[in-house]
C-alpha cells in the first residue's frame, strides 16, 4: 500500500500530520495555495488546520493518560478501603437494627431473617438424611469402627532343583513285567512295575 493509507493509531496519525506541516512549511514558496472541497486554501490555512488536529490529539493523549492514572488511583483506594466500608455498613446495621426508616437514610435495608415452618424443617431434615445415606457419608465414630482386612495369600513353594546324575553309578531303568492275557469277561489288573535296586 502507499503512504497515503490512513493510520488508525493516534500517535501515528499525529506523526503523519506533523510531517505534512513540516513539508508545507519547507515548501511554502512552491505551494502558495490549494483548492480543497471547492474552496481555495492558502498554505497558512492548511498548516493551521493540521496543527489544530495535532494539538487536539496531544490533548486527548494527555487527558487519556490522566484518566488512566485516576482510574488506577481510584481502584487502589477502593481495594484498600473495601473492608473498612463493609465494617461501617455492618456497624450501621447493628446500631439501627429494626429501624427501617433510619437504615433507609443510609441506603441500607434490614437483614431479612428466614422464617421456616415446622413442615419445612422436617422436610429439610429428611432430605439431608436421605442425601447422607445416598452418598454413604459417615461420622467419625462410624469411620473409626471400619477396619481394613487383608486376604492371606498362600506362600509360594519353590521346587527343589533336580538331582544331577552321578557319573560313577549307572542309571536305573524300570523293567515292566509281562502283561497276562485275560479273557474279555475277566477283570483286568493293572500291571506291576518292578525296579532293580
Amino acid at each position: 500500500m502507499g503512504i497515503n493509507t490512513p493510520k488508525k493509531n493516534r500517535i501515528d496519525q499525529t506523526t503523519a500530520e506533523q510531517t505534512l506541516v513540516d513539508g508545507f512549511n519547507k515548501h511554502a514558496a512552491a505551494i502558495p495555495g490549494m483548492v480543497i472541497n471547492g474552496v481555495m486554501q492558502t498554505t497558512k490555512d492548511i498548516v493551521a488546520t493540521l496543527q489544530s488536529r495535532i494539538d487536539s490529539a496531544r490533548t486527548a493523549l494527555s487527558t487519556r493518560a490522566t484518566w488512566q492514572a485516576a482510574i488506577r488511583t481510584d481502584q487502589a483506594l477502593r481495594d484498600t478501603t473495601k473492608t473498612y466500608v463493609s465494617g461501617v455498613k455492618q456497624g450501621l446495621l447493628v446500631a439501627f437494627a429494626g429501624q427501617l426508616d433510619t437504615l433507609a437514610d443510609f441506603g441500607l435495608t434490614a437483614r431479612a431473617k428466614p422464617v421456616r415452618t415446622p413442615e419445612e424443617k422436617i422436610a429439610a431434615a429428611a432430605k439431608a438424611k436421605a442425601t447422607r445415606a445416598a452418598r454413604h457419608t459417615m461420622g467419625p465414630k462410624q469411620k473409626a469402627s471400619i477396619k481394613g482386612t487383608v486376604t492371606p495369600t498362600a506362600p509360594v513353594i519353590v521346587a527343589p532343583p533336580a538331582p544331577t546324575p552321578n557319573p560313577t553309578t549307572p542309571p536305573v531303568t524300570p523293567v515292566a513285567s509281562p502283561v497276562p492275557t485275560t479273557s474279555p469277561d475277566s477283570p483286568v489288573a493293572p500291571p506291576a512295575l518292578t525296579h532293580n535296586a
